[in-house]
């Protein structure tokens, strides 16, 4: 089983504090087995109260704790989205959202930076400054 979005970024966070699974576990008053299969995408969906407690140990910035939010509630988004919103720290949320909401027909997939940059032209219209 692949790596879901949820897990891909909640490890990143983890990883980025150096926290073991263990040590995430204790800080955010949550069984390490859990936050593990979180992780793996054993378990999908944590609730708000979990997701919670995670983001407060994490002590994720508003960008990602945001993200961390939106992956819970849309488990479906591609992973190679997270990956790429991760390098990129001039991606809002909004963009992120609205990158990972869109639907595509067929196999293709637009590359993730164009496709964060068609979006950005999109809302900078919306608003009047394009």
């Amino acid at each position: 089983m692949a790596q879901p979005a949820f897990g891909l970024l909640l490890q990143s966070l983890r990883e980025e504090r150096r926290l073991s699974l263990r040590e995430l576990g204790q800080l955010a008053e949550i069984d390490h087995a859990y936050v593990y299969r979180l992780e793996n995408g054993k378990k999908e969906s944590p609730s708000d109260e979990a997701l919670t407690k995670l983001i407060r140990a994490l002590k994720a910035p508003r960008r990602e704790a945001e993200m961390l939010r939106y992956l819970a509630a849309h488990p479906q988004v591609d992973t190679g989205l997270v990956e790429h919103v991760l390098t990129d720290p001039t991606v809002t949320i909004e963009e992120f959202s609205a990158a990972a909401g869109m639907a595509f027909r067929g196999a293709g997939r637009p590359e993730h930076a164009k496709l964060i940059e068609r979006i950005r032209r999109i809302l900078k219209e919306e608003n009047g400054n394009g």
